[in-house]
Order: structure tokens, then C-alpha cells, then sequence
């Protein structure tokens, strides 16, 4: 059975305004890559970096539709890297606002797949949050989340 998951979450603004809050570095780096921030917007063909430090590889991107990027798997010691594959979807509501879906798959089927998966679901779950609560009202929940980034440094590995 091949480790992935897809989240959603509904955000009370129209898809456009969403779709920016992702693609603009300015934007998401209020809310979610918070330390080291984006270097520059997502664009398809394009490689940024996010937390100033992981390469993401933009494949597509459909305005107001979906993004889709890959980026490195955390890999145990000396195992060989790869990518797994980040699908965003943006689909507006009718009451005007927009529902945001996530889905993550290509982990390697083995402990290390299984338990990045399930890290990354966290993530991705707390990234929903985080973009609802800076879209809609302006707060940032993300500043003093992780024990990590509180010295200074991105939450990358599992804190303790």
C-alpha cells in the first residue's frame, strides 16, 4: 500500500486571494515558511527554496486551480534521496470562499516512508491552519509553534 494522504480545509476568502497567499513568497512566508522565507514566487519550471534551505521543484502551476511541486524526502542515513510529489487544489465554494486540498504521495514503502508520511500530514495540516487563521484574520499561529524556530532555526525534523 503506497504511503500518501490528502487534507482540506475551508478558507473564508475568494480563490484568487488564496491561490496568491501561496504563490506570492511575500505572502506565504507570513504564515508558513516562516524563518529563511521563499526565494521567489511559485512558477512552473521554476526550483526555489524554501526556509533558505529545500529545493522546490514547481511543475505546474494553474492559476486558481492547482500547484503541483516535488521536493527532497527526508531519507534515513545512507539512504538514497528522492522526491515526493505535493499537489495543491483551490476550488471555490459557492458561498465564496475557497476549499484548499493537499495531497502528498512517492514515499519510498518502507519505515522511514511511513513515518515521513505521517510527519508531513501533520505539516500540511498545520499549514491550513495557519494560512486560515493569517488569511482570515490576520494572525500568525505558526510564530512560536515549533520549540526549533524559537532559536532561530526551521522545524525541518520531528521536534522532541
Amino acid at each position: 500500500m503506497p504511503f500518501e494522504f490528502r487534507v482540506n480545509g475551508r478558507i473564508a476568502r475568494p480563490v484568487g486571494e488564496v491561490f496568491d497567499a501561496v504563490v506570492n513568497p511575500d505572502k506565504l512566508s507570513r504564515y508558513f515558511v516562516t524563518l529563511g522565507g521563499i526565494s521567489g514566487p511559485l512558477v512552473a519550471g521554476a526550483t526555489v527554496s524554501w526556509w533558505g534551505e529545500v529545493p522546490v521543484e514547481v511543475e505546474v502551476v494553474d492559476p486558481n486551480e492547482r500547484i503541483v511541486f516535488r521536493w527532497d524526502a527526508m531519507v534515513a542515513k545512507g539512504e538514497t534521496p528522492y522526491r515526493t510529489r505535493v499537489e495543491m487544489r483551490f476550488q471555490p465554494l459557492e458561498d465564496g470562499s475557497t476549499m484548499v486540498t493537499i495531497a502528498e504521495s512517492g514515499w519510498r514503502e518502507n519505515e522511514q516512508g511511513q513515518k515521513n508520511s505521517y510527519l508531513n500530514c501533520e505539516g500540511w495540516s498545520q499549514m491550513l491552519a495557519c494560512m486560515k487563521a493569517w488569511i482570515e484574520h490576520g494572525i500568525n499561529l505558526r510564530e512560536g509553534y515549533y520549540v526549533g524556530e524559537l532559536s532561530g532555526k526551521p522545524a525541518l525534523e520531528p521536534q522532541v
